[in-house]
């Protein structure tokens, strides 16, 4: 594993949470997370049995995650997400409005609150019932430069 590590609170289907250190570029190794927990041994978990990961400032309790919708629409560009989970809970974030970005084994979520000891959250496409995106929230308007000459007008004005 690399030498810089994020700290992590795994949340498991059976509600048991692992606390550990993940490389942050490539945590997802073969279907599994790996993981090295606060023991010092790396351990492997299949991405099946696992609910989220918890990108988190220090180790604690996650179930206080301050909010999980957010409360006016979000300014931050990207998708607005709702992910409803298989045991129906939901939680909204804020994804990135790029597909080459979404792994083919889960989505990296930005929490509702940034503040908060969540910072991202990582959750594995077989803990998810759906995703649905509720907004597509965009940069500024850029300015456009002056039409294409080549472009043939199909209307006359």
């Amino acid at each position: 594993m690399p030498s810089t590590h994020k700290k992590v609170i795994v949340r498991k289907m059976d509600r048991d949470t692992l606390n550990g250190y993940v490389a942050p570029a490539h945590f997802v190794q073969e279907g599994k997370l790996e993981l090295l927990n606060t023991a010092g041994n790396v351990v492997g978990i299949e991405l099946r049995d696992i609910r989220a990961v918890y990108f988190v400032r220090e180790f604690g309790d996650i179930e206080a995650l301050s909010r999980k919708t957010f409360t006016t629409r979000p300014r931050t560009e990207g998708l607005w997400v709702r992910l409803k989970f298989k045991d129906s809970e939901q939680l909204e974030g804020m994804m990135p409005n790029d597909l080459s970005l979404n792994s083919a084994e889960g989505f990296l979520v930005n929490p509702p609150d940034m503040r908060s000891n969540v910072q991202r959250i990582f959750v594995p496409r077989a803990a998810l019932e759906s995703l649905t995106v509720l907004a597509v929230i965009g940069a500024a308007k850029r300015r456009r430069g002056q039409p294409d000459q080549r472009q043939v007008a199909l209307f006359d004005e």
